[in-house]
């Protein structure tokens, strides 16, 4: 069986023809937000539909590490190695800090409440950048069905706890990635729920102050749609996609594909070398090792 469709002979050089992709975890009903914790050598990512965010261990298994989690979607970790979640539920993005509370992040803004944030990376400042899309509010299946207060935005708070719309132009943000350098953000966009809008993966430079310029279409996965992705340290985008991963080029075209038997939502690198790509996949968690080394 082969778990690889090589498109760029480049590609080959990426993946390991013995490194099976294993499934790790299943039983879920929609899988998401994977987050390597590699001093505690586990991983974490969000059942949502089941109101829980669920840990594996490698040799041990997978045990639910947070019930209920308010239909947490992505996390991530800032710069001091705590949980950053994304919650439908709060409507909020929170920081679990080192004793276990919980600190809200940003739950409104200019007076309203946030749609329910999905997706989230902590720059190199410390600045917590998310992505605000409808969809835990518009169906009871990963949140509460709720009044839309606020246009679809990508968000950043600065370290000072200043809050920013800066990019204001999505129909639904949804995962995003910045370059190793930080000289450029990839945003997705997956479009509102049964609207037909454009799915695509936009691009924009970053400048001094963070500021943001471009958001030109970047790529269009297919099939399915870009919903979480990550970069290696080369600078190639990892996407999810409906057949699996796709390895995309900093120039655009695809380099290979990593063939997933369930629709991917979400990925993230991690493991011993940070080689091993941790892929969420509808019902299902997987893992492959690959010659490659992926960024937070």
């Amino acid at each position: 069986m082969s778990f690889f469709e090589i498109i760029d002979p480049a590609f080959g050089k990426f993946v390991l023809g013995n490194a099976p992709v294993k499934q790790i975890a299943t039983g879920f009903d929609w899988v998401e937000g994977p987050v390597w914790f590699g001093d505690l050598n586990c991983l974490l990512f969000s059942d949502i539909p089941n109101n829980r965010i669920m840990r594996w261990i490698p040799g041990v298994g997978t045990s639910v590490f947070r019930e209920p989690s308010n239909f947490s979607n992505g996390h991530t970790r800032d710069r001091q190695g705590r949980l950053v979640s994304c919650e439908h539920g709060g409507r909020r993005v929170t920081r679990t800090e080192f004793d276990g509370s919980i600190t809200v992040i940003a739950d409104s803004y200019e007076g309203k409440r946030l749609n329910s944030p999905n997706d989230v990376i902590v720059a190199s400042d410390g600045a917590i950048w998310f992505t605000d899309p409808h969809y835990g509010i518009a169906t009871d299946y990963e949140g509460h069905r709720s009044e839309q207060e606020l246009h679809c935005n990508v968000y950043r708070v600065d370290p000072s706890g200043t809050m920013q719309a800066v990019l204001t132009d999505f129909n639904c943000p949804n995962g995003l990635a910045f370059s190793p350098d930080e000289k450029k953000l990839y945003v997705a966009d997956t479009g509102r729920m049964h609207s037909g809008d454009p799915q695509h993966i936009r691009v924009f430079s970053v400048g001094e102050n963070w500021r943001l310029s471009g958001g030109e279409v970047f790529h269009v996965i297919s099939p399915g749609c870009a919903d979480g992705m990550r970069l290696d340290t080369d600078g190639n985008l990892w996407s999810s996609a409906a057949d699996g991963v796709h390895c995309i080029a900093p120039d655009g075209h695809v380099m290979g594909k990593i063939l997933v038997p369930e629709t991917v939502s979400n990925l993230c690198f991690g493991g011993r070398g940070k080689h091993r790509l941790f892929i969420t996949a509808t019902t299902s968690v997987y893992a492959i090792s690959l010659n490659r080394s992926g960024t937070l």
